[in-house]
């Protein structure tokens, strides 16, 4: 039995917050490590999960661990933004990664096979790339990369509802699983990151114009300090010896 390639990344990123590895990232996420060892057990525990919305016209079926749990967590991450402007970039990014996955399925050959890689890793993969592109920071990244993948899939499903095309759409479930996965991951990794890079770069420059801004009253007490003192001190002096 081959075991999906999303519950192995699940359980990898549970063996690095058990040993504190990713405290870091956690933390810039506003997530314990507690709640996100829940999280993770939500998502694998959901997985086998799947329940039955709709049959007719179009059969609608949701996993709870890869259509469910992504969005309670995603709601739960925006919860804890500390500006509305970090919450309204990542639900903007959240649709601009919808639309980009949903464009690179129809552009995608559907018969598996065709390319090297599956087409829905590659979904996984363009929802995390473009969910750090458009949310940036880490907490925005994932919420647009996993919220990316499950929206795609309800957007096909209200296609067919539109189109009046029978057919099952599996919101987070089967390989879209491993998309949902892969994407939140990616989009983390790239935050982290380049993230981390801008920030040390932006702390350089910061930290250059401070210095540079400095650099003439530092010059100004130089010049006036050591020698203004300096004579004035020796003046009085001369002047009591003088006395």
């Amino acid at each position: 039995m081959r075991i999906p390639l999303g519950m192995i990344a699940l359980l990898a990123a549970a063996i690095l917050i058990y040993f504190g590895l990713a405290h870091r990232v956690l933390d810039r996420m506003r997530l314990s490590d507690r709640t996100a060892l829940g999280f993770i057990i939500a998502l694998i525990v959901g997985g086998f999960l799947n329940v039955t919305l709709v049959r007719t016209p179009a059969e609608l079926v949701v996993n709870l661990g890869g259509g469910v749990v992504p969005i309670v967590l995603a709601v739960y991450l925006l919860s804890t933004a500390d500006e509305a402007a970090e919450r309204t970039r990542g639900i903007i990014a959240a649709i601009v990664a919808t639309a980009a996955i949903y464009g690179a399925a129809k552009l995608l050959p559907a018969e598996p096979g065709r390319m090297f890689i599956d087409t829905l890793y590659v979904t996984g993969i363009v929802g995390g790339v473009v969910g750090y592109l458009a949310g940036r920071s880490r907490r925005a990244a994932f919420v647009a990369g996993t919220l990316g993948v499950v929206l795609a899939d309800i957007v096909q499903y209200v296609e067919l509802l539109t189109r009046r095309i029978p057919g099952r759409t599996w919101v987070g479930g089967a390989g879209a699983f491993d998309a949902v996965v892969i994407a939140g991951i990616i989009a983390v990794v790239l935050a982290e990151v380049f993230g981390e890079a801008r920030e040390r770069l932006q702390g350089g420059t910061a930290k250059k114009d401070a210095d540079m801004a400095r650099l003439p009253e530092a010059l100004g007490s130089a010049d006036d300090s050591p020698t203004g003192d300096s004579n004035g001190s020796n003046s009085g002096y001369r002047g009591g010896e003088g006395s």
